[in-house]
Parts: C-alpha cells; structure tokens; sequence
C-alpha cells in the first residue's frame, strides 16, 4: 500500500494542469488527482482566451456591415443585444468546461471541485471540505490573475477583465487603464460595440515588449477606430458621483467621468494563500514560483507550470510545460520546452501576429541586422473608404541571413503568423523565403516578396 494518497496531486485546472494530469496518466502514473476551485479549463477558456475572442468577434460586426455596402450589398437596420452575447458566450463556456471534464474522467484522473492548500510539503488541505490529502509529486498550476492597484483611493470602483465578461449591460462608457494586450483589445471591443471608451496608459505607444513599427501602427489604428488614448498619465484616484457614475482624477490633472473603469494593468501569479512557505518552495522577487528548465521548484518532488511560474505566460506555452513534466517524471523522457521563438498573437483590430526578435532586440544581439518592411491597405477594403493599413516586416540576421523574426498587423496576422512561426523556429534564411512562390492576390504573399532593405532614417 502506497505511503501517499495520491501518485500525482494537481492545484489548479487550467490549460496546464490538465494537460499534466492526464499525460501522466498516459505514462503510467498510478492514481492522480486535480483539484480547482473556480472552474475547469482555467483562465483561458472561463475567462479569458475564449470568451474575449468571442467577444472580439462580436465587436467587428459594425465594421463588416459598412464594408458589405462597399462590396454592394444592402445592409437594413442593425441592432445589437449584449444580453444575448452573454448568454450565447456562456452556453458556449459552459461546453468547453464540460468538454475538460469529460478529458480528465476518460483518463482516470480524479476531479476535485475545492481549493488546495498547503501544509507540509507533502500534504494538502481542501479548504472547502477541510479534508486533508498526501501525494508523492504535486504540480502547481494555479495561473494568474488581473493585477489590482489596491493602493490608488476608490480602487474598489474599478473591475478587471473577469467581471467585464459579466456585466449586466454594455456601459455607456469605459475607462481603461493599461496598454498591454488586454486593454488595448478590451478599448476595441467595447468601442466597436458602440461604448465611449478611453484607454490611459502610462507610457506611449501601447503593446510595450513588441517591436516598435508594430506597436506605433496599432496604436495609430486603435486611435482610428475611435478610442481615445491619453498616454504619459495614469489614474490618481477613483471616485463615485451622485448619479452613480464614476470620475477618473489622472496624475496629469484631468478627470474622465464613466460607466465602468476597467483594470488591465498586467497579471501576477496566483500564489496568495497557497502555503507555498509552509512547503519550502520559494518564489522570485516578482511573486512568481521559481522554477528549472524542468519545471521543478525548490523542493524536489514539487513541480510548477503555466502563468504561475511567469516564464511565457501563454495558453499553449503551459500546455507544453504540463507535458514536458509528465514525460519528465512519468515518461523517463527528461524534457525542456524550450521557450525561445514563441508566437503570439494580439487581437486588437486589426490583429497582431509576432514571432521571434523585435528589431529593438536583434540589434543589441547581432552585429549586423537587415529589416524589411512594407505597409498597404489590404484588398478587401480597396473598394470603400476604409483607412487601415496592413504592416509585415522581417527582421534577418545581416551575416547568416537568418530570419530572427517576422511581424504582421493585418487582417489574418494571427493566422499567418502560425505558419511564419514555423520558418522562424527552423531557422530559415531570407533566401529560402525568397525561393517560396508567391500566393496571388494574399497579403501573405509580401512575406515572400519584400526584396529592398529598409534603411533608418539616420543612417
């Protein structure tokens, strides 16, 4: 009889953890366990990837309607109900956690509806059942959460991107703080879903991390799409009016008075509370779980993987971190997900499609880095008066001519970009993109058409 209760135990029933737990079933790990407190499928898919592409979606429809006039068609009179958006997202939700569930019983693995807790290194409290339980290896895989400025007066007021997918109704008006992914995609869902909105942002322009020419394009085009950016400033204080708006006092002096003001100022790993301490497993000055190439942290038979360990905090990165573990400590496969050359996509609109080096980044890396770059309006909208623009660029090696990283906004970036991304992470040569034949008429084709080196304005 086993010393443990469980071969495996794992906190947290997000993208990662699941993976986790059931390829190490795959690979022969005796009884495992996961335990979740809010709701199988994690931030992702409760709260985050799924339900704000389909909310993005949602938002695009207005655009689509003046550019069907343009193509000819007759477009009546069109309205839009946030209350059946919501109740369609969430029977959709509801589907997808169903669908988790179903993966982790088909695989043996033991679903427990509690938050775990804890004690020593080797035992767990549930809090909800008070029950304790032992287990040999535990896996954390407790993700993130939205970053709340507890410290601004009236911060209460303010709500984060999990209640913005639970409003009773669409806001009149919206106040954004932040300048990453999330608001900047958040600023153009509610825009385009009719809302006021202004986004404010401590720096300038927006989408920080990404290469420049990308981020001075989207900011150019959230600023298009009618949102109101004010940069360089960043909210002092938070109050509630009679009406029962809210007034937004900035640090450069103005107020904005709103509906709804919305944080979307980063996230931290979800550790508050866990017993980390009380295990021996340290975490890093930023609150994050340190960790090895191997997911292990301080303590040998623990293991952390996904947005708590804040290495590449992305969906299908935690999903290859929970397997990379299971074949580790299950498979006899020692394995390191090497995190270098990672795509992503950003789905403001238009979308973002990134992989590899900014050229920022190349040039303080390489001696000699070449660019190319091209900027056009994209077919589908040649026929009205629609002024987005699409930008792609190629950021190469200037000796080896390898391409360190590809760049597009535009219609499709996201798809585009996983193909682009593949060609990255092998180490493909501008000539070997250069020897594709074209697809014609495609943006895509630029990729493989850009021909003249971009030269700085300075040189």
């Amino acid at each position: 009889m086993s010393e443990f209760d469980y071969d495996l135990f794992v906190i947290g029933a997000g993208s990662g953890g699941v993976r986790a737990a059931r390829m190490a079933r795959q690979h022969g790990a005796g009884k495992v366990a996961i335990a979740e407190e809010f709701r199988y499928g994690g931030t992702c898919v409760i709260r985050g990837c799924v339900p704000k592409k389909l909310f993005v979606y949602a938002s695009e429809f207005p655009k689509y309607f003046k550019l069907a006039e343009d193509f000819g068609w007759s477009v009546g009179e069109t309205t839009f109900s946030w209350e059946s958006l919501i109740a369609n997202k969430d029977k959709e939700i509801d589907r997808l956690e169903g669908i988790y569930g179903r993966i982790l019983g088909n695989a043996g693995v033991e679903t427990i509806s509690d938050r775990a807790e804890f004690v020593d290194a080797h035992t767990l409290r549930l809090v909800n059942s008070g029950k304790t339980v032992t287990a040999r290896t535990i896996l954390i895989a407790t993700g993130g959460t939205p970053y709340v400025p507890d410290d601004i007066e009236g911060y209460e007021l303010g709500i984060t991107s999990n209640e913005a997918f639970h409003l009773d109704s669409l806001p009149q008006r919206v106040v954004i703080a932040g300048g990453g992914y999330i608001a900047c995609e958040f600023a153009q869902i509610f825009n385009g879903m009719g809302s006021k909105v202004t986004q404010v942002y401590r720096g300038s322009p927006v989408l920080r991390g990404f290469d420049m020419d990308v981020r001075e394009h989207v900011h150019k085009e959230i600023e298009m799409s009618g949102v109101e950016i004010k940069t360089n400033t960043v909210f002092k204080r938070i109050e509630q009016l009679e009406d029962g708006s809210k007034r937004v006092h900035l640090t450069n002096g103005e107020h904005i008075d709103t509906d709804v003001v919305m944080y979307a100022i980063g996230r931290v790993p979800a550790v508050a509370g866990l017993g980390l301490d009380a295990a021996g497993v340290e975490i890093d000055d930023k609150g994050a779980v340190r960790v090895d190439e191997y997911s292990k942290t301080s303590v040998d038979h623990i293991y952390a993987v996904g947005d708590v360990t804040n290495r590449v905090n992305l969906t299908p990165v935690a999903i290859r971190e929970g397997a990379a573990f299971a074949a580790t400590v299950y498979g006899d496969t020692p394995t390191a997900f090497d995190h270098d050359d990672i795509a992503s996509a950003v789905f403001t609109q238009p979308p973002v499609g990134s992989v590899g080096l900014s050229e920022e980044d190349a040039r303080k890396k390489h001696a000699s880095v070449d660019v190319y770059k091209t900027s056009f309006r994209p077919m589908k909208q040649t026929l009205g008066d629609q002024q987005s623009r699409m930008l792609m660029k190629l950021v190469v090696e200037g000796e080896t001519q390898r391409v360190l990283g590809v760049h597009i906004v535009g219609p499709d970036a996201p798809e585009m970009i996983q193909l682009a991304a593949i060609a990255v992470k092998a180490g493909l040569t501008k000539d070997q993109y250069d020897a594709a034949c074209a697809v014609h008429p495609t943006s895509a084709e630029e990729l493989v058409t850009m021909k003249e080196k971009w030269t700085p304005p300075e040189q």
